[in-house]
């Protein structure tokens, strides 16, 4: 099991210095995020600075994109990286798409695979010069010349993440994806009972099994040396699951979990502006599904029990690493979680 690190909100000319600083520590992969900058522009730089450090999308916005400029801008990344590119997509919520990106957000499941499966015939006609003739329910590439093309690259071969929290995005990932970047509303009896197995069934259309799918997850985290200190990290975490809760999205996790009514509740108080409400309904059941505390004892250890039994493959923490952390404990903590002491 990795454990993998997202990336700060840092000024574009500190991102190479971070990078190094974070492959220095032990993590396996650095993930960039589409909320309030472009999630590519960074990695450039994180593939420029690095050597061994994976870098990753969680996630880019498929609908937001034709699937041509997505593969020309992936295509780049994992040239410039030599081959260590993960292409993290998603397909946020129809309000968003619709609305902020004004794109298409009709069958998202469908739509998505329909997506992947056109980036890798771009990617093929980057590399092997063939015909482009794509012909999907929801997108084509029927058209190339020599001056539009990515032209060929030493490691063509990009693993395509896709996110998602339901069922039918999880077999979606199976019908399509190379890994699925699991939601950070999750508990590992939701993965064991609902997502691996909707991956399965999706993984079985082509002849796989959703153990031939790499599996990121985002995890919640409650630390502190004091217990001020991990008070205050409880409240950032139990307002952002708040915050999480209250989409309907995640009413399908909300209910496995038996809180269905805590959905409702939230999405009402969300409606009605009453944001700062919202954070006293998440249970203290519901927080240790989806977090682990360290009021409960040694997170490395927690971590690693946690998804004990390949249950997923990489750890995301949820929060970056504080620039004032110190490095050698970082990678002894990184060594402890993958069971490298």
């Amino acid at each position: 099991m990795y454990i993998d690190a997202p990336l700060r909100g840092l000024p574009f000319a500190d991102v190479a210095d971070e990078a190094r600083r974070l492959e220095r520590m032990g993590f396996g992969a650095l993930w960039s995020f589409e909320t309030s900058r472009d999630p590519f522009l960074p990695l450039l730089q994180v593939a420029l600075a690095t050597d061994r450090l994976r870098l990753g999308t969680n996630i880019a916005v498929a609908f937001a994109r034709t699937p041509f400029s997505m593969a020309m801008t992936a295509w780049d990344l994992q040239r410039a990286s030599g081959g260590r590119l993960f292409l993290g997509l998603g397909t946020q919520v129809r309000a968003h798409v619709e609305r902020r990106f004004s794109a298409e957000f009709e069958h998202p499941a469908a739509r998505v695979t329909d997506y992947i499966r056109c980036l890798r015939a771009i990617w093929a006609t980057f590399q092997t010069g063939a015909k482009p003739d794509y012909e999907g329910p929801f997108y084509r590439f029927k058209l190339m010349n020599e001056m539009f093309t990515g032209g060929p690259i030493e490691d063509p071969n990009i693993p395509v993440f896709l996110a998602g929290v339901n069922p039918r995005m999880a077999r979606a990932a199976g019908e399509a994806a190379d890994g699925f970047s699991v939601h950070p509303m999750h508990s590992p009896d939701y993965l064991r009972e609902v997502v691996r197995p909707a991956i399965d069934e999706g993984a079985k259309t082509r002849g796989k099994t959703v153990e031939d799918l790499t599996l990121v997850t985002d995890c919640f985290i409650v630390q502190g040396d004091t217990e001020s200190a991990r008070s205050r990290s409880e409240e950032r975490v139990r307002r952002q699951v708040a915050l999480y809760a209250s989409t309907p999205s995640y009413r399908a996790f909300l209910e496995f979990h038996g809180h269905a009514e805590t959905g409702k509740q939230l999405s009402a108080l969300m409606r009605e502006g009453r944001v700062q409400e919202m954070p006293s309904l998440i249970s203290d059941d519901l927080l240790s599904a989806v977090a682990v505390s360290e009021a409960d004892g040694e997170l490395a250890d927690q971590i690693r029990a946690r998804y004990a039994g390949d249950l997923v493959q990489r750890v995301l923490f949820y929060e970056p690493v504080p620039d004032d952390a110190d490095e050698d404990s970082v990678r002894d903590f990184v060594n402890r979680a993958r069971g490298q002491e």
